[in-house]
């Protein structure tokens, strides 16, 4: 069975390549991505939540293709600035920012506020569209921001997330450890219980 990933973002496709081969057998699926249908144009993430963005992506691009795709939403959520920067965490420095832009504007919105007060989730939306249909898929991780970037792997705000009950960020744990607690880990594990029940797309 042939699927799409929604994203044209190379670390992502990365990121949930790895998992799916870890969730969801290879004799399975065949992993596709945008790049692989030039007829099909970017999509504009302008919805008001993860979902709404997951969404109209994965129906657009499964209406693009005739195959059935999966998209995904994700962001950051920190409560001392009310949920920012929530679904704007790709550009919340602005237009065309990159990761470390990102990363440097949200330690200067913190650089004031205490330990305590430094709580934060990752949240995660997985839409699957088939047809027409669509099926939505979330997972979550709470933890703390912390007050300057440590590791090198993963991507985004990684470097600063420490997930709760660890004295590590994401960007110092090893992708196994990361994909075992990461919001993206746990939306498509339950891609994969909902795959594994239908035996199907």
């Amino acid at each position: 069975m042939d699927i799409v990933l929604a994203t044209r973002n190379k670390k992502k496709i990365e990121e949930m390549k790895m998992i799916m081969r870890e969730v969801i057998s290879e004799a399975d699926i065949n992993i596709l991505i945008p790049d692989d249908f030039p007829q099909c144009r970017e999509v504009e993430e302008d919805g008001n939540t993860f979902e709404e963005n997951a969404v109209k992506k994965a129906l657009y691009i499964s209406e693009c293709t005739g195959l059935p795709a999966i998209a995904d939403d994700s962001g950051l959520e920190v409560d001392a600035l009310n949920g920012a920067p929530g679904v704007f965490s790709a550009r919340f420095a602005g237009a065309g920012a990159d990761d470390m832009a990102n990363s440097e504007k949200l330690l200067m919105e913190m650089k004031d506020v205490p330990r305590e007060r430094r709580s934060a989730r990752f949240v995660c939306c997985i839409a699957l569209a088939v047809k027409g249909t669509v099926l939505t898929f979330f997972g979550r991780v709470e933890g703390r921001i912390g007050t300057e970037m440590r590791g090198k792997k993963g991507f985004g705000y990684d470097p600063l997330f420490y997930p709760e009950g660890h004295d590590r960020t994401f960007a110092e744990m090893s992708d196994d450890e990361k994909n075992a607690l990461s919001h993206r880990g746990k939306a498509l594990r339950g891609l994969q219980r909902y795959i594994g029940a239908k035996k199907q797309f």
